[in-house]
């Protein structure tokens, strides 16, 4: 979330690698959640699929960081199920990233958008602005303390404080034990790295005017759900070219909440599910 490149000439490498993106998609086999003993959903399948692209000026405050984001989860679940079959969410990316020394950067970044279950129903109440800040201290270049907290009032949680380290253990070791994607790397050449790591994921969705009617429950109708998960496994990163590279991951997802925490109605992990992921991404 928060960690970056070790250099003390880190404002310089950014200048020359104005834009980053990414395209990823995920898939997760059959897994169960229930709500008490008699409310349980059974072997539904997921698909995440997240499309990313960020421009980054550099300006005499520092450099921006101004983009778009899409994210849509589908989820197979039988007809029964008082869940949303579709949670997406389309928002802008602004930050700042500064530089205070030669050992202190800090990014400010929020992400104003619609997080919804379908966007036919548009409205300013379907509007979130989640954001972080966080700062890195560059100790050596091996090794970079992170410190942050990131900001959404839907959670449930609305503040959850970030800390993490970014250690170069070895030539060929990296530590990057910092959410949302803690990993350990190992790097085999200069083009391919073996990872192991996790993925946890929290956003919040608003359901529509009718959810809850539709499904037995009138207090979940225009409702608040905060959906988490976490993702543990392995994988690897392919550098393709200077501005392109392909990860491919396997694993196993431990843990998922479906939380309507205003409304007391939740979902909880009952069977996890294995996942792969595919993603291409790089900067340029």
């Amino acid at each position: 979330m928060f960690a970056e490149e070790n250099s003390g000439n880190w404002f310089e490498s950014v200048s020359h690698v104005p834009t980053e993106y990414t395209l990823e998609d995920t898939y997760v086999g059959g897994g169960d959640v229930e709500r008490g003993p008699n409310k349980s959903v059974r072997d539904f399948d997921e698909n995440d699929s997240i499309v990313h692209l960020v421009f980054t000026p550099r300006t005499k405050f520092g450099v921006l960081r101004l983009g778009a984001e899409w994210e849509r989860f589908s989820f197979g679940l039988p007809d029964h199920a008082a869940l949303p079959d579709t949670l997406q969410s389309v928002s802008l990316v602004m930050g700042l990233d500064m530089q205070f020394s030669d050992s202190i950067i800090v990014r400010a970044e929020g992400q104003p958008g619609v997080y919804d279950t379908e966007f036919d129903n548009l409205g300013y109440d379907n509007f979130n602005l989640p954001f972080l800040i966080g700062g890195t201290y560059i100790y050596s270049p091996n090794l970079q303390l992170v410190l942050g907290v990131s900001v959404d009032i839907e959670r449930k949680y609305p503040v959850i404080p970030v800390a993490g380290v970014r250690w170069k253990i070895a030539a060929q070791w990296l530590l990057e034990a910092v959410l949302p994607t803690p990993r350990l790397q190992y790097e085999m050449n200069k083009d391919l790295s073996l990872y192991v790591g996790a993925n946890v994921k929290q956003t919040s969705y608003r359901v529509d005017d009718d959810f809850g009617s539709a499904n037995g429950i009138p207090r979940l109708n225009h409702a608040i759900l905060t959906y988490s998960e976490i993702r543990t496994g392995g994988g690897f990163d392919w550098k393709i070219s200077p501005i392109v590279t392909f990860t491919g991951e396997v694993g196993y997802q431990p843990y998922r909440n479906f939380d309507f925490y205003r409304a007391d109605v939740r979902y909880h992990q009952d069977g996890g599910a294995p996942y792969g992921t595919i993603s291409l991404h790089g900067a340029f």
